[in-house]
């Protein structure tokens, strides 16, 4: 059975574990300490209009993590939720877990009164996709990025 809470002060290795993995995937190794303790430190202090973090945890064990934020949007005036990050451990995959994180987002969206929740993703992420496809509706929209 797996629990979807809130992230807590005495899941940081865990957390960490899994952050790592997330960032190595999408192919940024390498980085410094001081960026995930900021980042724990951000999800555990709750300032409003911050980032809120889940982890999804199976005997004692952390299996999966996600990072959303509420924000306004000109479109919506109730506003909209980003889901940034989502990230399952190897062992957790095909259990379950990665679907349950989106879904606690959304109960935390209707909560909210901001129905309105998207994500984004690589191409190459063909594992993902294939429950996105299931738990969304893929967009026609292309992003693109300030040149660096």
């Amino acid at each position: 059975m797996v629990e979807v809470r809130a992230v807590r002060t005495e899941d940081k290795a865990g957390w960490q574990r899994l952050y790592e993995g997330y960032h190595l995937f999408y192919e940024r190794p390498d980085l410094p300490q001081a960026f995930f303790d900021q980042a724990f430190e951000r999800l555990i202090d709750r300032k409003p209009g911050d980032f809120h973090g889940l982890v999804a945890e199976a005997d004692g064990q952390l299996l999966g993590l996600t990072h959303y934020v509420f924000h306004p949007h000109m479109w919506r005036p109730e506003g909209v939720c980003y889901l940034q990050d989502l990230f399952t451990s190897d062992e957790a995959r095909g259990r379950g877990v990665g679907r349950a994180l989106i879904e606690a987002v959304y109960a935390a969206a209707d909560a909210e009164g901001a129905p309105s929740v998207y994500w984004l993703t690589q191409e190459f992420n063909y594992a993902g996709r294939m429950l996105y496809d299931r738990v969304g509706t893929r967009t026609p929209f292309i992003r693109y990025n300030r040149p660096a």
